[in-house]
C-alpha cells in the first residue's frame, strides 16, 4: 500500500531568510521571538519509510546532508504556530509542496492563532500569488482589503 508522507527540511546552519522574517515581522507589530523556516515536501512511501528518508537524504538537488535535516511529520498539515505558504500556481520544476513558517514566543512556544494571523497578513503570504494553509487542516485565502 502506497501513503504519502510529508517531510520538512530545514537548516541546521543559521537561516539567514527566517532571521530577517523576524526582524521584519517584529517592526509590523507582530510578536515573535523565534522564526523556523522548512520546505515542505511529499512522497509517496510504499510502505517503507526508511528507504524514503534514505532516499530523500540520497537526493542532491533537494537535500545536503552538510546544512540539512529532515523531519518526518506527523500530520500532512501546519502544526500549532506555523502557516504553509503554497503557490497559487504549480511550478513547472522540482520545487517544494510548501514553504512553512514557524513563530515561536520567548517561551519557545507556538505564538497564538492571533499573532500567526497577523504575520501571515503582514508579511508572509502574498495572496496574489500564494495561499496560505493554517492548522488545524484549514486554508484560508487573505482578503486583499485588509492589505
Amino acid at each position: 500500500m502506497t501513503v504519502q508522507r510529508a517531510f520538512a527540511i530545514s537548516l541546521k546552519i543559521p537561516d539567514n531568510a527566517a532571521y530577517t522574517a523576524l526582524v521584519a515581522l517584529r517592526k509590523l507589530g507582530v510578536h515573535a521571538e523565534r522564526v523556523e523556516r522548512s520546505e515542505i515536501w511529499f512522497f509517496d512511501d510504499k510502505d517503507d519509510v526508511e528507504g524514503l528518508k534514505a532516499k530523500i537524504e540520497t537526493d542532491e538537488t533537494i537535500f545536503n546532508p552538510n546544512k540539512h535535516r529532515l523531519a518526518m511529520l506527523d500530520e500532512a498539515a501546519p502544526r500549532a504556530g506555523e502557516v504553509w505558504i503554497e503557490p497559487l500556481t504549480v511550478p513547472s520544476i522540482k520545487a517544494p509542496f510548501a514553504i512553512a513558517w514557524r513563530l515561536l514566543d520567548g517561551k519557545g512556544e507556538p505564538v497564538s492563532r492571533r499573532e500567526l494571523d497577523r504575520a501571515i497578513e503582514r508579511l508572509l503570504c502574498n495572496p496574489a500569488i500564494e495561499r496560505a494553509i493554517t492548522a488545524p487542516h484549514a486554508s484560508r485565502d487573505i482578503s486583499t482589503a485588509s492589505e
